[in-house]
Formats: structure tokens, sequence, C-alpha cells
């Protein structure tokens, strides 16, 4: 942890009575609820014909907006940082995540169309402590024509896949068992997590932590990535996408990338003066959350300045990526905190997904995961009492 770390994360007087950990799951809502009027916003906005890059300017600026009117007294002198977790993507159809094109760009022309399956990805973040959320929308839906065929069976079992990892991710369990029931609700709808997809441990100033879940893994990442065991006090960042594709392999296409983040585990020196021009200007701009090229003034010397910091590893790229033609990718992201009542949803439920938008002729038939889905993300206290004492059920069962 750095200095910086050590002093902006200090409970202010007023929180005195709190918990440091009570207070950081404050900034983590508070974060959460500011990315909940922009999605709600962005929502409103995706429209046949809205322009995809307008829509990434403008998720961008309400997650300025919102995060620069709160939390504005300093602590012991230091502000609280704050502002983007992850820049604004809007990826359709069958690219994976990550589209957030600059002006500059051939493919910035994009316009939405009717029945696109548009993923909506943001985040912000109060003091390091990083709510992020995607979800997915298809333009044009509506309870009288509502989404069917191989869109509705992707968005169907994403989201369900989503609900499952809610209920899996919990104090005591193993990352893996939240691998194989994602992949098992998938096949219920024909469908296939997208390859190698990872979902992360994130504490302050970290959302890319070294806990983490791996979706449709190769052979070789069955062998070499990491058993791990959830535990209280931790907070994921569970990223589910879900493609209408045989395989789940998505490879580059002509999109450039346009998201980064600064690696904080290594360290190099910068030849180049425009490099390491660059690179500061980084840590003031985004510190260690990822950032859009966009944000720099001068394009050209931004991307020459980063060319070497991503040769080095300083800086790392968030590619764009793409499943097949012709197949639909469904995404649902949410941050979950594991406290010592049960888990706990920080980010808000999906602002557009209902199943009544949701037409498919495939259900899941697995016993264990329809259980599974009954159950509450938390336990009644009441009912919990209960248990304890062989009064009665505990809350979902």
């Amino acid at each position: 942890m750095s200095d910086s770390e050590k002093t902006t994360s200090a409970p202010v007087a007023t929180e005195q009575s709190r918990s440091t950990a009570e207070a950081d799951i404050t900034k983590y809502k508070a974060a959460a609820d500011i990315i909940n009027v922009a999605v709600k916003r962005l929502v409103e906005l995706s429209v046949e014909g809205a322009n995809v890059l307008d829509l990434c300017i403008e998720g961008d600026k309400l997650v300025e907006e919102g995060t620069s009117a709160v939390y504005n007294k300093s602590v012991k002198g230091v502000k609280v940082s704050k502002g983007l977790a992850f820049p604004t993507s809007i990826s359709v159809n069958n690219c994976v995540a990550h589209f957030s094109p600059l002006a500059s760009d051939p493919l910035s022309a994009q316009n939405l169309a009717k029945g696109d399956v548009v993923k909506l990805h943001l985040g912000a973040h109060i003091d390091g402590f990083a709510a992020i959320t995607a979800e997915t929308i298809v333009v044009g839906a509506t309870p009288e024509n509502p989404v069917t065929g191989r869109r509705a069976d992707a968005l169907r079992a994403a989201w369900s896949a989503a609900e499952v990892a809610m209920r899996l991710v919990r104090v005591g369990n193993k990352n893996w068992q939240v691998t194989e029931a994602v992949g098992k609700v998938a096949a219920a709808w024909d469908c296939k997590p997208v390859e190698g997809m990872l979902s992360c441990q994130q504490t302050q100033n970290v959302i890319d932590g070294k806990k983490r879940i791996i979706l449709n893994p190769t052979e070789g990442q069955k062998k070499d990535f990491e058993t791990v065991t959830f535990a209280e006090g931790e907070v994921y960042g569970v990223d589910i996408l879900i493609s209408s594709g045989e395989d789940g392999k998505a490879r580059l296409e002509e999109s450039r990338t346009t998201i980064y983040q600064r690696d904080h585990t290594v360290s190099y020196q910068l030849k180049m003066k425009t490099s390491r021009a660059v690179f500061s200007e980084v840590q003031k701009k985004a510190g260690p959350f990822p950032f859009n090229v966009r944000v720099f003034e001068d394009e050209k010397r931004a991307r020459m300045g980063l060319q070497e910091a991503v040769q080095h590893s300083l800086v790392k790229p968030y590619e764009v990526v793409y499943t097949p033609p012709n197949t639909f990718v469904a995404a649902f992201h949410f941050t979950i905190a594991l406290l010592s009542g049960g888990p706990s949803l920080l980010t808000h439920p999906p602002v557009w997904y209902n199943p009544d938008l949701v037409r498919t002729e495939k259900e899941l038939e697995d016993e264990e995961l329809k259980e599974l889905l009954t159950r509450k993300l938390r336990e009644n206290k009441k009912n919990k009492k209960k248990a304890a004492t062989g009064e009665g059920d505990v809350e979902g069962k």
C-alpha cells in the first residue's frame, strides 16, 4: 500500500463509531449510485440512430459530474481521489468488450440499429473504492416486440449465469465452482462463456487483484490458473460474458485499442522523453485506473508515448476482441462484497433487463442450479437466528 493510500483510507471523524471496512463499503456504494444514474441515462439514449462515440463521451461525463459532487472535504489535508474507474465502452453484437472509439477512428461513425445487442460498461471510484457495472440491452425491444432467437438465448444465459455467480461468490467457495456453474448455465441455452475472460478481486486502488475467476478456460489455462478460496471482507468485480457462438473464442479485428491501464506491479525507466511525459500524465489523470486515450489533448503524442510503456508492460491494453460474425455476446458485470452477514451486491441490478423483454424456447434444467437461483443472496437475520436454534429454515430454501 502506498503512502497516499494510507492517508486517504483513514476514516474521518464522523466515521469513528464505524469500522474502516464499513466506511469503505459506503464509498463503494456511493460510486455504485453514481454509475447507476449514468447507466439509466445511457439506456434512455441507446436508441436506433444513436452514435456510439457520443454515448461513450456522455457516460464518462456523467460519471465525472457525479463524482465531483460528493466527498469534497479533505481528509487530513488530502483531497479524496475520485472519478472514472473504467471508461465507458459501448460494444455491439459480436464485439465482446472495451469498444470506446476516438473521433479519429473510422469506426467512430458507428450508429446503433434496431436489434443491436449493446453492452454498456463503465465504472466510478471514490477514494480508490471502485464500483464497475455492465449490462446488455437490445435496441428497440419492448414487451410487445421482445428479443427472440439467438440474441435472446445469449441474453437469458448471461443474466442467469450472473445470478448464479452472485450466489457462488461467497465465503468458503472456490473460483472453479463459479467457472463450472457459468459454463453449465450457458450450455442450457446452447451458448458458451467467452474464452479466458477474468473476474478479479478488488481492493483500494486495485480492480485486478490476484484472486481471480476465469471463464471457459483452455486446457493450458486450467493447468496454470490458481485455485483460490473466497474469504470474508473481500470484494470482487464479476464479469459474465456469454457468446451465442459454438466455442466462445474471440479474436482481434480492425478496432484500435483506446483503453489502457497502468500496471502497478511493474517498474521500468522509460527512455524516450515523450514516453516519460505521457506516463506522468497517465498517473496524474487516471492513477491506477483504466483510462481512454481520449483524455489526452494530443492523441498522436499520447499513442507515441504509450507505445514504449506498453512494450515494457508499464501500461497494459484492454484490447477490443470479437466473436465470429453473426454471433452475439451478452454481458453483465457486478461488484460484490463478502461481508460477515453474507454477500452484498454493491452495484445496482440491471436497469433495462426484464424477463418480459426476452423470449426464448430454452430453459435451465439443471435442478441444482435451479434451486440455487431460488436462494436469496443473504439470509434474513430472524430466520438465521431460528435456524441456529432449530426453530425454522434458512430463508430462500
